[in-house]
């Protein structure tokens, strides 16, 4: 029996190329399946990437599996929404000193990782739940005008 050997291949640039093309698909709006919903404002993203690189988003994503679904923010600004989900997608995100206080708060209601502090889990599932209500709310109401 001969021994074949194995050949490592590997793909110099794929971080920055993953990166570059997620960035491009949220940009263009190319297979969004999701829409966050924050001070009348929406923003369109990807499950699978906010999964990633946040439980929140994960946890709701599982415990509703919805097509695409939106999500409906209440005190949480526009502004640190928007950034934290640059953030996910690019990894790195620049936000004023006046600001901070309240993208990190936010960042960590919704433990974006790298970012938040992953001890605060209470504070987060009760946040879900909170979420979970609106959801099927907007589902039903979605349902209820289709009728």
């Amino acid at each position: 029996m001969t021994s074949q050997q194995q050949y490592s291949l590997r793909w110099n640039d794929y971080t920055t190329y993953i990166t570059g093309a997620f960035d491009a698909l949220r940009y263009e709006e190319d297979l969004v399946d999701v829409t966050l919903f924050c001070e009348g404002r929406k923003i369109r993203a990807h499950k699978v990437l906010l999964s990633a690189c946040s439980s929140y988003f994960k946890d709701i994503f599982k415990e509703n599996p919805c097509q695409h679904p939106v999500i409906i923010f209440k005190n949480v600004k526009y502004a640190d929404l928007l950034s934290l989900v640059e953030f996910m997608y690019q990894g790195e995100v620049s936000v004023s000193q006046d600001a901070l206080p309240s993208f990190l708060h936010t960042a960590e209601l919704l433990s974006i990782r790298g970012l938040a502090d992953t001890n605060n889990e209470i504070k987060r599932k009760l946040y879900i739940r909170k979420t979970k209500l609106l959801i099927g709310k907007t589902e039903r109401n979605i349902q209820n005008k289709a009728k």
